[in-house]
């Protein structure tokens, strides 16, 4: 059993052009294309995780067959083999999360990803993940703004570990 690095939602809606684009996103992805390179280097799985609204299409953004919808290309270039597609905020919820990482031998997460209020912290302190050891890799995470970023990495602080990408 070993670490697999989970990287929630990198997708083209958050970054300027965007339909949703967020605080600081171009360095965040720079942080998280170091993490991969980190985690690839010591042969830990890299997981994917991309968000794809319900198919009604009246979501404001990760609407199926769109531009926005897609993993950013660095990220998906890097790390092309486990992409797990959900429609919840929980990476775990209904999805295949949990089988990929059995196969692939993870018990222990480092999830990183966008928005850190929302999908990372579902993800992160889900049900599913209890049998995890999860630590969250804070300066490879991001949101709205720094504020709301900084709230949340302080909430989950009380459940998982908060480290930086270096620690890897």
């Amino acid at each position: 059993m070993g670490k697999g690095l989970l990287v929630i939602d990198i997708q083209n809606d958050y970054f300027p052009g965007g339909a949703f684009p967020l605080w600081n996103s171009e360095g965040i992805l720079e942080n998280i294309e170091q993490a991969i390179k980190k985690a690839k280097a010591k042969d830990m799985p890299v997981i994917l995780v991309q968000h794809v609204a319900d198919a009604d299409g009246k979501a404001p953004f990760f609407n199926k067959g769109s531009e926005g919808v897609k993993l950013h290309p660095k990220v998906l270039s890097l790390a092309p083999g486990h992409i797990v597609v959900k429609e919840f905020a929980d990476g775990f919820f209904k999805t295949s999360l949990e089988k990929t990482l059995s196969a692939l031998g993870v018990d222990e997460l480092l999830v990183c990803g966008m928005m850190t209020q929302n999908c990372v912290t579902h993800t992160a302190i889900s049900k599913s993940a209890e049998k995890y050891k999860v630590t969250v890799l804070g300066d490879c995470c991001t949101t709205v703004n720094e504020i709301l970023h900084l709230i949340a990495l302080n909430g989950l602080s009380t459940r998982v570990d908060i480290c930086s990408f270096d620690a890897i």
